[in-house]
């Protein structure tokens, strides 16, 4: 497998980011050219930028079993989102990084062989892309993810306020607006059939416990079929090591024995 670090300037947000990639190995691909491989967008979340699946977990072994595509782009604090500023991260990663590695790749790949997920942040941004472009995802994963922002409204004196007014504008308008993953599920109902394979998981001891409760059990009152689990767990790296793993077996089927290098 090769690990792929391009810094780029996207048009949609001037400022120069940090893209990691995980390509197969050539030698090792046989038949499959990289343009006829699946491909996993893998995010990041608030704390973190693009090289932190690559640093923190297996993500490099998994690939490598399925025979994947990783793209791991940075998106700073944005929540995924376009910002007031006008720094459209959102934008970015639906429209011009697909581009960008089309371009660049010759990646284009068909729904059935796009994959979205990501861990907090990168949850609520992997969500988010999902429902809002149903048509380009065959599955999508919330690890720990952010699935509801009334918690914003929530902590008493929080410096993070500020910069998020600047992400979102006014926090007391969220619920119900476009960026609340509950009026996503709303969305979504009668058009469940359209939607791509959800999964989600949070551990029992992460601060986020109850609102992922609460957004499956939105989601089980809506008819939005989501795959849930919970188990033991923190906020932490090994919760989403453990989860990446399933949620690509869920996705995919578990991969071939002596699948190194496919």
């Amino acid at each position: 497998m090769a690990l792929l670090q391009l810094d780029h300037v996207p048009e949609t947000v001037k400022v120069c980011l940090p893209l990691y990639m995980i390509l197969p190995d050539p030698v090792r691909m046989g038949a499959v050219p990289l343009q006829e491989r699946k491909v996993l967008y893998l995010l990041h979340g608030l704390s973190d930028n693009g090289s932190a699946w690559q640093r923190y977990t297996a993500i490099e072994t998994l690939a490598a079993a399925y025979g994947l595509v990783v793209v791991m782009p940075s998106i700073g604090r944005s929540f995924y989102t376009d910002q007031l500023n006008g720094q459209r991260y959102f934008t970015y990663l639906m429209e011009e990084l697909p581009l960008y590695l089309k371009q660049v790749f010759g990646l284009d790949p068909k729904r059935e062989d796009t994959l979205i997920a990501g861990n907090s942040m990168g949850g609520f941004g992997a969500f988010k892309a999902a429902f809002k472009a149903p048509e380009r995802f065959a599955a999508a994963a919330s690890f720990s993810g952010v699935l509801s922002l009334a918690l914003l409204n929530m902590i008493p004196n929080d410096p993070r306020t500020d910069e998020f007014k600047y992400v979102f504008g006014d926090l007391g308008q969220l619920p119900g607006s476009e960026h609340d993953p509950l009026s996503w599920l709303e969305k979504a109902d009668g058009q469940v059939e359209l939607l791509p394979k959800l999964y989600m998981a949070c551990g029992q001891q992460d601060d986020l416990f109850p609102v992922n409760q609460m957004f499956y059990g939105a989601a089980q009152n809506l008819g939005v079929p989501v795959h849930y689990e919970q188990e033991e767990g923190r906020h932490i790296w090994p919760f989403w090591e453990r989860h990446i793993q399933r949620f690509l077996a869920f996705a995919l089927g578990e991969p071939e024995k002596n699948s190194w290098g496919a």
